[in-house]
């Protein structure tokens, strides 16, 4: 069991993000102008709207439409269903590449894999369990790559394996289809695998049976969010580290005013262009400004039963996406 702390718990660290991503963002200014006041009134008016199912129905959001939560599942699979095949490509269009940064120090923040242990004559130093990493919602394998990259590379661990659990057959079709020829899926030493799996019921993951859980741009995507964060806290092994990467709330009036003009004017238009679907694109940009700010998610993370470290999150360029950590007690 105090194995555990070290590998996980104790590498668990709050550094700041590089300054290359903040000035790349923040160097754009833009007014917040009638387009911001716009979409604000539009947002009133949705969220005024009624739901378009029985009024005793419990609803939730999706993006700035309120829902009955029975609905909410199949439009968030068809959003993504949609957008799969052109997924990391829209990403890199829609952040100009800094989520690339993000990602890379939201993985390096975690540094996964057991270090190797120094070659020894003695045989009563038991070898550590290899770690097991859980991502949520990882359906491309974008932050699966840099876990086991990391892992392998940085802290010569080639037994450390991760499980990309994702709800959408899609997303995980196209992470198949992106590890196909890698070493990680090999037969000889399999150490990626992909399951078809929902955040808020993991029947497939035992309790207490993973080490590192990480989600990252999908958590804000969850019907009930408390309910997923709970499931976190069931397969994690005491000790063990829930860590989510998410877009949140810019603190700076002048970034916040120049991001929302670029979110909600250029986002959905380069979806249309690229992807050939506004309307997914535009959810998306909406399922940002609905999802809690930054002290509300931490209060969240800890509701469910994690001790929070420090403030509880790190703001990644001005607050336009946050790391939150949350450490299940031993």
């Amino acid at each position: 069991m105090a194995t555990l702390i070290p590998r996980a718990a104790k590498r668990l660290k709050m550094s700041h993000v590089a300054t290359s991503a903040g000035g790349l963002v923040a160097s754009r200014p833009f007014s917040a102008g009638w387009h911001h006041q716009q979409q604000q009134q539009q947002q009133q008016q949705k969220q005024a709207s009624p739901p378009s199912a029985d009024e005793g129905a419990k609803t939730t959001h999706f993006g700035f439409e309120t829902v009955p939560e029975s609905m909410k599942e199949g439009r968030v699979a068809g959003v993504f269903s949609s957008v799969a095949s052109s997924y990391d490509t829209m990403n890199d269009l829609m952040s100009l590449g800094i989520h690339r940064l993000w990602k890379d120090h939201f993985v390096r923040s975690l540094n996964p894999g057991s270090p190797r242990i120094p070659s020894s004559s003695s045989t009563t130093t038991p070898e550590p369990e290899p770690w097991h990493i859980l991502d949520i919602a990882g359906g491309t394998g974008d932050i699966a790559l840099r876990l086991l990259d990391h892992a392998t590379l940085i802290n010569h661990d080639t037994r450390a394996r991760v499980t990309v659990a994702d709800i959408n057959p899609a997303m995980l079709s196209a992470g198949r289809a992106r590890f196909a020829t890698s070493p990680y899926t090999s037969a000889s030493n399999p150490r990626l695998t992909f399951v078809e799996a929902n955040a808020e019921k993991l029947h497939s993951i035992p309790d207490a049976s993973v080490d590192l859980y990480t989600v990252a741009f999908g958590i804000r995507n969850f019907t009930d969010k408390a309910r997923a964060l709970r499931e976190a806290h069931r397969v994690l092994k005491p000790g063990g580290v829930f860590a989510c990467l998410e877009f949140s709330k810019v603190s700076n009036p002048l970034l916040d005013a120049a991001y929302k003009r670029w979110s909600f004017a250029a986002i959905p238009l380069i979806g249309q262009l690229v992807a050939g679907d506004r309307h997914s694109y535009q959810y998306l940009v909406e399922s940002i400004e609905r999802f809690p700010s930054q002290p509300e998610f931490r209060d969240m993370i800890a509701e469910a039963g994690f001790l929070i470290p420090g403030e509880g999150w790190e703001d990644l360029t001005g607050g336009i996406a946050a790391i939150h950590k949350g450490v299940k007690p031993v």
